[in-house]
């Protein structure tokens, strides 16, 4: 064991988070815990992960789960291609593992939605198997560790992390090891304002011997996310709400809308028309009233800005083709709903 992973573990046995997919070592909670980490803040997760793990305690429980009812559970998680990779691989679990996670590098690779750093925390977590687990916080501790210049969104960059990390990989106990690096990089290495004198790591790390700590890591801009004007139609008729689904690809794909028409109109007048004729196509007379709502959302790549009118019908109610379909207002709260459209019917 090297001076660094000795003394990283001291820390980690002292001041480790009491997190509920660390009680017991089952792997089908990592499996959960992880892919729900992705892109998600811990303090958001722990309810969602409580929610989820009550409903499909096992791999065989979620695999034999309506999809509609998997996407419920997660609604609120957003990036919904996680969830339906997670629910493809139980049923690949189940069809061909009898239901056992495997627990070899090969064979847990090949399950959807599962690459190397997935694979690497399962495995070093539930078996201890000597495996790297090289996620954004490792990426930035050891970074930080020896000033490394390369960008760590870089497929080089993260190789070469990954390489220094099996290094130092402690024998028997590379879960703890790398869930202390995750720790540490969640509650001290953060990447603003880091703890560094709270660090066990302080006199081994180079950026904080040189005073260059907040030059690292070395991180490529983001582009901005694309604005996105969007008018939206909220059109009830006895009791009931006109929605649509998503196609089954793409952003959001499969989950649930109210009309929607993306406008890059300024004029008022012309972008209600535009909303009014999603409802000509379907053969409904409605009037669109004046806007009630107005929503933000952003995605990575996206940032919605969402004006919501208020429709009403001038004529009795028709039946309407899928993909749309009138559903009772009452039980709005069971639809999957596509991630910012749950907010324009909230009580």
């Amino acid at each position: 064991m090297t001076s660094l992973s000795a003394k990283l573990l001291s820390w980690y046995k002292e001041e480790k988070r009491d997190l509920p997919w660390r009680r017991d070592g089952d792997p089908y909670k990592i499996w959960v815990s992880e892919i729900m980490l992705q892109q998600t803040r811990v303090d958001t997760v722990i309810p969602y992960f409580q929610k989820f793990l009550a409903r499909f305690p096992s791999v065989s429980s979620l695999a034999e789960a309506d999809e509609e009812e998997v996407l419920t559970y997660w609604q609120g998680l957003g990036y919904y291609s996680r969830v339906r990779n997670l629910h493809e691989g139980a049923r690949q679990v189940a069809a061909q593992y009898g239901g056992i996670i495997p627990d070899n590098l090969q064979a847990i690779k090949k399950l959807s939605g599962i690459g190397d750093y997935t694979a690497g925390a399962i495995l070093s977590i539930a078996h201890n198997a000597p495996c790297p687990a090289v996620d954004g916080n490792v990426l930035r501790v050891f970074s930080r560790l020896y000033c490394l210049t390369e960008d760590i969104m870089t497929a080089k960059a993260k190789k070469n992390i990954t390489e220094i990390v099996k290094r130092v990989l402690p024998a028997g106990r590379s879960g703890d090891f790398n869930q202390a690096v995750m720790d540490l990089g969640a509650t001290v290495c953060t990447p603003a304002s880091p703890r560094c004198p709270s660090c066990p790591l302080a006199i081994d790390c180079q950026a904080y011997q040189k005073n260059r700590v907040i030059d690292f890591p070395v991180k490529r801009s983001a582009r901005p996310p694309r604005p996105t004007q969007l008018a939206v139609g909220l059109l009830e008729h006895n009791g009931s709400i006109l929605i649509r689904r998503r196609p089954a690809k793409g952003l959001l794909a499969s989950m649930w809308e109210f009309p929607t028409v993306e406008h890059v109109e300024q004029d008022e007048m012309m972008v209600r028309e535009n909303l009014r004729q999603v409802f000509v196509f379907l053969g409904l007379d409605v009037n669109v009233g004046s806007a009630q709502q107005k929503l933000t959302h952003t995605f990575s790549h996206l940032k919605w800005f969402m004006t919501v009118y208020d429709c009403t019908m001038k004529e009795a109610r028709i039946e309407v083709p899928c993909p749309w379909r009138w559903v009772e207002k009452r039980m709005a709260h069971t639809i999957t709903w596509a991630g910012p459209h749950a907010k324009i019917v909230q009580p």
